[in-house]
């Protein structure tokens, strides 16, 4: 088994039934052990006008490989409605395989650790609420120094949301 640590967002259609449905699919693919708080995040990069995001992360342990997970991964993309014409465009549903254990991989297919997690507070603000003390496999630093370098804990892109909203 090891320990996966998924990002999730979305801003179109029904965001927060997006991320739910995301949530209740990844205990297929394994044991869904944690889940952030909520946060409403203005979009980062892509076509200007997009709603806010709502970003969260998983930690799932999981008998599936790297690849055999961002395979899994994409499927409930795919299931949520997810398309793939413009980088960075609004989007139903995006599952980003930030860490898998302290593997460091890269591929054509699949780079781990995600190579721009440790320098987005959208991502990072929920990686603290589940692993604070988690280290990059590359360079050592812990989400919470990360986040702290970035953006800060109060960066003012970033507000909590509930997931009862």
């Amino acid at each position: 088994m090891t320990l996966a640590y998924i990002a999730l967002g979305a801003n179109l259609g029904k965001p927060l039934l997006a991320l739910r449905a995301a949530v209740a699919g990844l205990a297929d693919l394994g044991e869904v052990c944690r889940v952030s708080r909520l946060y409403r995040t203005a979009p980062v990069g892509g076509p200007p006008g997009q709603p806010d995001y709502l970003n969260a992360v998983a930690v799932l342990n999981t008998t599936l490989s790297p690849l055999a997970l961002l395979d899994s991964l994409q499927a409930l993309e795919a299931q949520a409605g997810r398309t793939r014409t413009v980088r960075w465009e609004a989007r139903t549903l995006d599952l980003d395989l930030l860490l898998y254990g302290q593997e460091v991989l890269a591929s054509d297919r699949l780079t781990v650790p995600h190579p721009l997690a440790w320098e987005r507070g959208f991502v990072l603000a929920p990686l603290a609420d589940v692993a604070p003390e988690l280290t990059h496999p590359v360079t050592g630093e812990t989400v919470l120094a990360a986040l702290k370098r970035t953006a800060g804990l109060d960066h003012p892109a970033l507000e909590q949301a509930g997931w009862d909203c």
